[in-house]
């Protein structure tokens, strides 16, 4: 018997997701296979990923996050602006401020004014068994390291750099964004053995020292508008290769994040929009409910 499942469609700078609130709704026991049904942009309601509100023992909500392809991953930073903006706009929360637990530990968001806001992204791992990734030793970074790649057949090699913001990035710096091969080279370098947990790729092209612009192949779900962790892992790793000043514009296809990095002791700041897009129901076939 199937089983009508409340969703609401949001995007934050075009990384789309559907948010569905199992504090008020029931849920369907398997995610992952949900996850796949609905995310589906022929078949289903069309997603990058799939966020779901839980009560938190440890925080004021926890968040949940599926990619397309039904994997479980630990963070996603466009993700926790939608999260939070459906909190509020859902009555959930009043407050400017709170604490959301991700896989990747607790994370607050904080309202910036209109349909802004503001995260407080802590600091990010550049330790390589941290990340993690076989590449660099020691304590890292892991910063403009050669990677022998095979695509479509034939060798070629990238120099990449790698961090994570509680989810693994490898960054590559390139000439010209727009005509890289991203969709060949993404996941040549996603599922590289030196990546255990595969890897966020972002392909960057610095316009100057306040601003780059960023393609994302993520992990469980190919190319996306989108990707603010990886807008903030690109931002790490350029302020370390002293390519780019302390505050920086990432310019992704579907609009613009704002990420400060003081200092190696300060958390990262990330500023950008989050809007809710339709809400409605979707059909659950594989049913069973369960909270």
């Amino acid at each position: 018997m199937s089983q009508s499942i409340p969703f609401t469609k949001m995007h934050g700078a075009g990384n789309d997701f559907v948010v569905l609130d199992a504090i008020r709704d029931p849920m369907p026991r398997d995610f992952a296979a949900f996850s796949r049904q609905i995310s589906d942009r022929n078949f289903g309601i069309g997603a990058d990923q799939i966020l779901v509100v839980r009560q938190s023992q440890d925080a004021d909500f926890r968040m949940e996050i599926f990619n397309a392809d039904g994997s479980q991953v630990e963070m996603c930073a466009n993700g926790i602006r939608a999260f939070y903006k459906f909190l509020r706009d859902h009555g959930h929360t009043e407050s400017d401020e709170i604490q959301v637990e991700t896989l990747s530990g607790i994370v607050r968001p904080r309202w910036a004014g209109g349909d802004m806001i503001r995260v407080d992204m802590g600091l990010p791992v550049l330790e390589p068994a941290k990340i993690p990734t076989t590449l660099g030793s020691g304590d890292g970074p892991v910063l403009d390291v050669s990677l022998d790649l095979t695509v479509n057949g034939e060798a070629q090699s990238v120099v990449l750099s790698s961090a994570s913001m509680g989810n693994p990035h490898a960054v590559v710096v390139v000439d010209d964004v727009d005509a890289y091969p991203v969709h060949t080279v993404g996941p040549e370098i996603e599922n590289h053995a030196v990546f255990p947990n595969r890897v966020n790729v972002e392909f960057i092209e610095i316009t100057d020292r306040s601003r780059f612009r960023q393609r994302t192949w993520e992990r469980g779900t190919g190319e996306t508008l989108a990707c603010g962790s990886g807008a903030c892992a690109a931002s790490v790793v350029s302020m370390l290769r002293d390519v780019v000043d302390r505050r920086v514009t990432v310019e992704l296809r579907g609009g613009e994040l704002e990420i400060e990095w003081a200092d190696a002791t300060s958390p990262i700041l990330m500023t950008g929009p989050a809007a809710e897009v339709f809400t409605g129901t979707i059909e659950d076939a594989s049913a069973g409910t369960g909270a």
